[in-house]
């Protein structure tokens, strides 16, 4: 799979209530900024990812302008997306036009199988309108 496949992944994944975390390198200077949060290290990103698919549902994320460039071990993105939803414990429905952009590393996965990881992830609002 290249960077581009891995980040539309990771949003089937949140689509879908799957996992998360595991899309995260495996180290404690990976870093995820949400909307409201800042995770550092994996095993905060794993538990915060963790949190965040058992307290909601219904999510609904529309790529807009995804942009990827890769090179032999780095990658990196930014894309416009609309997301959407459900948080159990608020009880209402969550709309944001966000930005998101990130750094991808290629990783070992066994014999010649190479995989990417997010090493630095950053979701924003546009602002109010």
């Amino acid at each position: 799979m290249d960077a581009e496949a891995t980040v539309r992944a990771y949003y089937d994944a949140l689509r879908t209530g799957d996992p998360l975390y595991p899309f995260f390198a495996r180290e404690d200077s990976a870093v995820k900024f949400g909307i409201g949060e800042r995770l550092t290290g994996y095993d905060e990103i794993r538990e915060g990812l963790r949190a965040q698919t058992k307290t909601t549902d219904g999510w609904r994320v529309e790529s807009d302008r995804l942009l990827v460039t890769e090179r032999d071990e780095h990658a990196w993105f930014s894309d416009d997306v609309f997301m959407a939803w459900n948080s159990h414990e608020r009880g209402i429905r969550y709309e944001f036009d966000t930005r998101w952009s990130g750094t991808l590393e290629r990783r070992e996965n066994g014999a010649l199988d190479t995989e990417w990881r997010f090493v630095g992830m950053h979701v924003s609002t546009e602002g109010n309108r």
